[in-house]
C-alpha cells in the first residue's frame, strides 16, 4: 500500500500537521473529520459525552416548558458535537490558529446559560480535554488548564457558595485535562517516530537503489566494453588465427562468467562476498576519513572462482586501515593469484591474529591458499594473500 492511500485510509500519520501555513494531503477539514484517526477519537469522546446526562437532566428539570426543555437539549447536543470535532479540527491547523476551535466550544457552553446559569462551569472539563489535545505548548497548556479550573471554581463559589464540594469540578477539570495532555504528547511522540521511521526507510531504500545501480554500473561497464573489443578481435582473426580465436573466446566466457557473477551477488544483496561491491564501499569508507585510494579499475584479473575471496580480503584489509592505519594512502591490488591491500600508516598491527584476519585466514586455507601480513613497501601495514 503506498502511503498516500495509507493516509486515505487511515488519516494523517502524524496527529498534528506539520509546521507551514501550506495545505498539506490528509490534513484538510473535510478528509480530516471522517479520518480513521477522528473515528477513534469520536468512540473515545463520545464516550466521554456519557456526563452530559446530568446536564441534560438538569436542562429538563429547570425548563419552564416543553419547547424550553428541547431547545436546552438541542443547544447542549450541538455543545457536545463541537466538542467532537474540535480536535480533528485541531490537527489541520498550525499550532498558532489551534485557539480557535477551544475558545469556540467555549463560548458554546455561555448557550446554556439560561438552564445551567452559574453551573456552566461543570460542562468545561470538555473545553480542558480540547485544550489538552490541541497540544499547544506546556505552559501554555499548564495556564490554560489551570486558568480554567479557578474560573470554573469561581462560577461555583459565586453560585453555591464556599464549602468544600466547590472543589470537585475545578479538580475534576484538572485532572482530566492534564491526564489528556500527556497522553496526546505520548501518541504525537509516537506518531512522530513512525514518520520518522518512515523517512529512515525510504532513504535506506533510496541509498540501496543507488548502490546497486553505481555496483552494476562498475561491473558492467569495463566488462562489457572488453567483451565487445574482444568479440570483435575473436571475429576478425576466426579465418587468420583460429587458436588465437579461440584464446579470445574463452577470455570473453571468463569474463562474462565473472561479471553475471558479480551482478548476482549485487541484486541479491551480498555485498560482503563481492570484490566489485567491496571495492566500491572501499572509495566510500576511505574518503570518509581523508585516505587517498589507489586501486584497479575493475576486478577482470580476478579469477571468478576467487571473487568472493577477493572481496572478503579487500573488506578486512580496508577495515584495518580505516581503523588502525592512521594512513593517509591505501593501495589495493588485484593480481591474477594475487590479492594485496597495503598504506603508509603506522605500519604491522599488534594484533595481527585478531578475530577478522583469523577468519580470513580460515577463507584463505579453505581454498589452498596462503595469506601473510607485513610491512609494506608504503612504509605501513601489508595484507597479501596468494592464490
Amino acid at each position: 500500500m503506498s502511503e498516500g492511500s495509507e493516509r486515505q485510509a487511515w488519516g494523517p500519520l502524524w496527529i498534528m500537521r506539520p509546521g507551514g501555513g501550506r495545505p498539506i494531503d490528509g490534513y484538510r477539514v473535510p478528509s480530516v473529520l471522517w479520518s480513521m484517526a477522528a473515528l477513534r477519537w469520536y468512540i473515545g469522546g463520545g464516550i466521554s459525552l456519557l456526563w452530559m446526562f446530568s446536564a441534560g437532566t438538569e436542562i429538563i428539570h429547570v425548563a419552564s416548558s416543553a419547547a424550553s426543555a428541547t431547545l436546552g437539549i438541542a443547544v447542549l447536543c450541538v455543545y457536545s458535537v463541537a466538542f467532537l470535532v474540535a480536535t480533528p479540527i485541531n490537527w489541520t491547523l498550525p499550532r498558532a490558529q489551534r485557539a480557535v476551535p477551544i475558545v469556540t466550544v467555549f463560548a458554546l457552553s455561555f448557550a446554556l446559560w439560561p438552564w445551567l446559569g452559574w453551573g456552566i462551569g461543570t460542562l468545561w472539563t470538555y473545553v480542558g480535554v480540547v485544550i489538552a489535545t490541541a497540544l499547544l505548548p506546556w505552559p501554555v497548556t499548564w495556564i490554560s488548564i489551570f486558568g480554567l479550573a479557578a474560573l470554573a471554581l469561581l462560577f461555583d463559589v459565586i453560585d453555591a457558595g464556599w464549602n468544600a464540594d466547590v472543589l470537585w469540578v475545578p479538580a475534576i477539570i484538572a485532572s482530566i485535562s492534564l491526564m489528556m495532555a500527556a497522553f496526546m504528547r505520548s501518541i504525537d511522540s509516537l506518531g512522530r517516530m513512525r514518520m520518522a521511521q518512515r523517512e529512515v526507510e525510504r532513504l535506506a531504500a533510496e541509498r540501496e537503489r543507488g548502490r546497486v545501480a553505481r555496483d552494476i554500473h562498475d561491473i558492467l561497464g569495463h566488462s562489457l566494453t572488453v567483451i565487445t573489443v574482444k568479440t570483435e578481435l575473436a571475429r576478425r582473426l576466426i579465418d587468420a588465427d583460429p587458436e588465437r580465436a579461440k584464446a579470445e573466446l574463452s577470455e570473453v566466457e571468463a569474463l562474462s562468467r565473472g561479471a553475471l557473477a558479480d551482478v548476482r551477488a549485487t541484486v541479491a544483496g551480498f555485498r560482503g562476498v563481492s570484490v566489485s561491491g567491496e571495492l566500491a564501499a572501499a572509495r566510500v569508507a576511505l574518503a570518509a576519513v581523508d585516505i587517498a585510494l589507489d586501486a584497479p579499475a575493475t576486478t577482470d584479473a580476478v579469477a571468478p572462482e576467487y571473487r568472493e575471496l577477493a572481496g572478503w580480503v579487500v573488506r578486512e584489509g580496508v577495515t584495518n586501515v580505516v581503523r588502525h592505519a592512521h594512513a593517509g594512502r591505501c593501495r589495493i591490488r588485484l593480481e591474477r593469484g594475487r590479492i594485496a591491500v597495503e598504506d603508509d600508516g603506522v605500519g604491522p598491527l599488534d594484533g595481527a591474529a585478531g578475530t577478522g584476519l583469523t577468519g580470513l585466514r580460515e577463507r584463505v586455507d579453505a581454498v589452498g591458499g596462503c595469506l601473510s601480513v607485513g610491512r609494506s613497501d608504503l612504509g605501513g601495514f601489508r595484507l597479501e594473500v596468494t592464490l
